[in-house]
């Protein structure tokens, strides 16, 4: 079973990933997002068609304690957060963390 890549956020966030072919997204406007950004996350992470979640970093800041652990710790679907605060060390640890290795880890004998 192929699974698909769904984005939450604000419609300015999820136009270009539904341009780019993205079927799966949560729209939540700016002005809603303390209130329907949790339930949009939770609906991403449960649906079992996705294997990927791609968030603003900076949304991260609205969701519940409990969401926010969830989307932080999820294994499947893995969550990308990509923004403005993303550096390569978060990119690292998130791909490390959804496959279990890291890739970037040079060797230490080398």
């Amino acid at each position: 079973m192929s699974q698909e890549i769904a984005v939450v956020g604000s419609p300015e966030f999820t136009t270009g990933f539904r341009l780019a072919g993205v079927r799966r997204f949560e729209n939540v406007p700016d002005d809603e997002k303390d209130e329907r950004l949790d339930d949009a996350a939770t609906a991403a992470l449960e649906d079992e068609g996705v294997g990927i979640v791609v968030m603003h970093d900076e949304d991260l800041d609205y969701l519940s304690r409990n969401v926010r652990q969830d989307v932080e710790t999820s294994v499947e679907p893995v969550v990308v957060t990509i923004g403005s605060g993303t550096g390569g060390g978060g990119l690292r640890d998130q791909i490390k963390r959804a496959i279990g290795i890291d890739l970037m880890d040079e060797d230490e004998d080398s």
